[in-house]
């Protein structure tokens, strides 16, 4: 008769254990996640709300490092938010974008104008032809601006930053009609049609 040992269960991922593994990964910079592709390991209690609130178990997570540092390893794929390392990838629920645009500074003018935003986990972003800026309007007209902040992940920018874009806003030709909108970096990103104002 054979004694066969029973397989130990697989350990449900945790956000200590994440923390952990993304620290390792992140020693040497930012990590190459967009290379990563480890097996699927459930979902995780975890949540960015719409005012780029992280929380866990239905807490805020209240450390700012500790939310960088989950924002570092931050992935997209067919429309659902992961966190990932090396050897693991867990979903967590996004209500709107991952991230918030908080600040951004304008340097230069006309067409040589560009636009650099801060966001609430760190990153420093130019609108450029690879990072757009968007807008969206809600169904009651409320615009919802977004930019492309990296790897598919969008930050929101906050109300305050865009009224300040409308304020560096001019009136170009797009796509056959009228814009209002910002440059940066060589490109326009159209705000709302000029009709409408």
């Amino acid at each position: 008769m054979t004694d066969h040992k029973a397989t130990p269960p697989t350990p449900s991922p945790t956000a200590e254990g994440l923390a952990d593994a993304a620290r390792k990964a992140t020693r040497k910079g930012p990590p190459p996640v967009h290379l990563w592709n480890p097996p699927f390991c459930g979902d995780l209690d975890m949540e960015i709300r719409r005012d780029g609130t992280w929380f866990y178990l239905g807490t805020p997570i209240g450390r700012a490092p500790l939310v960088r540092l989950f924002a570092s390893i931050l992935k997209l794929e067919d429309g659902k938010y992961f966190l990932v390392t090396p050897v693991e990838k867990v979903g967590i629920r996004v209500e709107d974008a991952p991230f918030i645009a908080v600040d951004f500074e304008a340097t230069g003018s006309g067409d040589a104008q560009t636009i650099r935003f801060v966001t609430n986990v760190g990153d420093e972003v130019t609108a450029d032809a690879d990072h757009a800026i968007r807008v969206e309007h809600s169904p009651e007209g409320e615009p919802r601006p977004y930019l492309h902040a990296r790897r598919g992940l969008e930050a929101l920018i906050d109300r305050k930053s865009f009224y300040r874009l409308v304020d560096l806003a001019v009136t170009r030709a797009h796509e056959g009609q009228d814009w209002l909108g910002v440059i940066s970096a060589g490109s326009f990103f159209p705000i709302l049609p000029a009709a409408e104002l």
